[in-house]
């Protein structure tokens, strides 16, 4: 997801079946127990996340200790949810708020100490695979309700998939679009027709793919494949009051203020493995940006003692007070991210791959680093997929490690090779105080190494729009994304694949590079995960030594809470707070 559909907004080659794992991020620092050290990527251990079974996806969800039901839980964040319709979900933000009361066939099921099983959410087990990866087959729970009492039924799950491709869907993943045979022609159910590669027979539903995706049900948890009830879609107005078939319902919402929660009547625990469902209401407030709720959580005053945040974190003007302080650390949960964060090189305006290299070689990793609050919220990258997703491979290829302020001289070296002496470079930033800092940085670092430089700042509410559009004008500009699911494909294919190239996509460097290509389309197929990701690892190289981008750095995040806030602990599936294990202290 873009920089941050995976975190603020926010096929493959791993082989699935019981013995299948896939890793993700887990720093070792949750709940902020240590001194004063800072976690680091290097140091930061990867969870597995395994395939569960079918014993792992009934309920109820594991119990956390000294929970007890009951109380409000409240939350501070700086802004609404996107969308509320599961089909216009491409958030980890969204998506960790709505685990409360959106429910798809396979989901994470988180213990007490973080680990993470892929299990069935609403099947009754992780799925059925078939010919390779591309039949994959789902049975839905008897007798899970909706909140008005109906039965969750087999013909809702089919009509949530067949309504993925009506048009009024614009912002959603759109991985079963592109995967499920026929897809390209298919219009959607409102005229009456179903989808043939959609099969219902009995309880059990059935995907034929166009070619095998052997995560196919890592991609199902995420929130965009939640269930609708078809007696319920109202199309387009749906994104404004979903229905709930998790423990929680909606009882009101004032837009860009709050969203509360009540509790389901209906929500059984015993077949929800994902939810336990602890507190007896839940407010979701909006309108904090980071310093505030920071502010409050040091505070710790009355309700805020009973909040969390699922996208603030503690603001940078904070960091060396809350994280210096053991007291107030404790209440602060650190995780770094599987987010890279880079910019990409428009290759259609900067063709000389010396000159791209050269900007590589100038760049300023370590000054940034320190402008972002140091080795506390930041990891300098130096490849695009994260080492804590799988297909990552180490590397440095432009010298980041042992020339972290920049390799000037070496960038001269190479523009003069070029004949690029004096190159011009636009660079689009979005409009911040913090992205103007870097941008001076940035210029100041690449003029040194020969490069006349001119900063671009765009709005940010359109700044994603712009960067998309094939004829933009800008050479380099601040983009980012963490996968969708824990797994190579989902880093590279939806934005270094050239069939990817189009208006409004996320091929923002416009690679489109024969050798990438065909490494990407082999690796899709492959089904042993070992030689997976090892062909991920070795594409990601080759789209560095074309330098396609320069990658900038990880997040390292640190989410804070009330003193009253128990059972914090996180999703690596989501890459979020596992919101559905949260309970309210006495």
């Amino acid at each position: 997801m873009s920089f941050s559909r995976r975190n603020f907004l926010i096929a493959t080659g791993v082989a699935a079946g019981s013995t299948m794992a896939l890793s993700a991020c887990s720093s070792g620092n949750a709940g902020g127990n240590s001194a004063s050290k800072a976690p680091s990527m290097d140091k930061a251990e990867a969870a597995t996340i395994t395939v569960g079974t079918k014993a792992d996806s009934q309920g109820p969800a594991p119990e956390m200790p000294g929970a007890k039901k009951g109380g409000t839980l409240y939350t501070l964040d700086q802004i609404d949810f996107d969308h509320l319709d599961p089909a216009q979900i491409y958030s980890s933000y969204t998506g960790a708020g709505s685990v409360l009361f959106l429910r798809g066939l396979t989901g994470y099921r988180v213990d007490a100490k973080g680990n993470t099983t892929l299990v069935g959410d609403l099947a009754t087990d992780p799925g059925t695979m078939k010919d390779g990866g591309k039949t994959w087959s789902f049975t839905l729970k008897d007798g899970v309700k909706w909140e008005d009492g109906a039965v969750v039924t087999i013909e809702d799950v089919r009509h949530t998939f067949e309504r993925l491709f009506a048009d009024f869907v614009t912002e959603g993943p759109r991985y079963p679009q592109n995967w499920l045979e026929g897809g390209d022609k298919y219009k959607g159910p409102y005229e009456g027709k179903h989808l043939k590669s959609i099969e219902v027979s009995g309880n059990t539903i059935t995907f034929r793919l166009k070619e095998g995706h052997a995560d196919f049900n890592y991609m199902l948890a995420m929130r965009g494949f939640a269930i609708v009830p078809k007696k319920h879609d109202t199309q387009k107005k749906y994104d404004k009051r979903p229905y709930s078939c998790g423990p929680y319902k909606i009882e009101s919402r004032s837009i860009d203020k709050s969203l509360t929660l009540v509790r389901n009547e209906h929500w059984e625990a015993d077949k929800d493995p994902v939810r336990n469902g602890y507190p007896d209401k839940v407010v979701m407030q909006f309108g904090y940006q980071s310093l505030a709720s920071t502010d409050r959580y040091i505070a710790d005053r009355g309700n805020d003692q009973y909040a969390l945040s699922l996208l603030n974190e503690v603001a940078s003007e904070r960091v060396q007070k809350v994280m210096g302080d053991a007291k107030l650390k404790q209440r602060v949960m650190t995780q770094v991210d599987t987010t890279c964060f880079y910019f990409p090189i428009n290759m259609t305006r900067i063709k000389d791959q010396k000159v791209r290299q050269a900007i590589n070689w100038a760049w300023p990793a370590q000054q940034l680093k320190q402008q972002r609050g140091g080795s506390q919220v930041t990891e300098t990258a130096t490849t695009i997929i994260s080492p804590l997703t799988p297909g990552h491979t180490d590397f440095d290829l432009y010298g980041k490690k042992t020339k972290p302020m920049g390799d000037p001289e070496k960038a001269k070296a190479l523009l003069k090779e070029a004949g690029k002496e004096g190159q011009k470079l636009v660079i689009a930033f979005q409009q911040s105080d913090k992205a103007v800092k870097e941008a001076v940085t940035i210029k100041n670092a690449l003029e040194k190494a020969g490069f006349s430089v001119v900063t671009k700042q765009v709005d940010k509410t359109t700044f994603y729009s712009e960067i998309g559009q094939l004829d933009n004008e800008f050479d380099l500009f601040a983009a980012g994304w963490g996968p969708d699911w824990p797994a190579g494909y989902a880093v590279i294919f939806p934005c270094w694949d050239g069939s990817q190239i189009a208006e409004g996509g996320v091929n923002w460097a416009q690679l489109n590079n024969t050798g990438v290509n065909k490494a990407i389309a082999a690796a899709s197929v492959e089904t042993d995960p070992e030689k997976a990701n090892k062909a991920w690892g070795e594409i990601d190289r080759q789209i560095m030594e074309l330098a396609a981008c320069v990658p900038d750095y990880h997040p390292i995040r640190n989410y804070f809470y009330g003193s009253k806030v128990g059972g914090v602990v996180w999703n690596a599936g989501d890459t979020a707070i596992a919101l559905g294990k949260v309970f309210v202290k006495a």
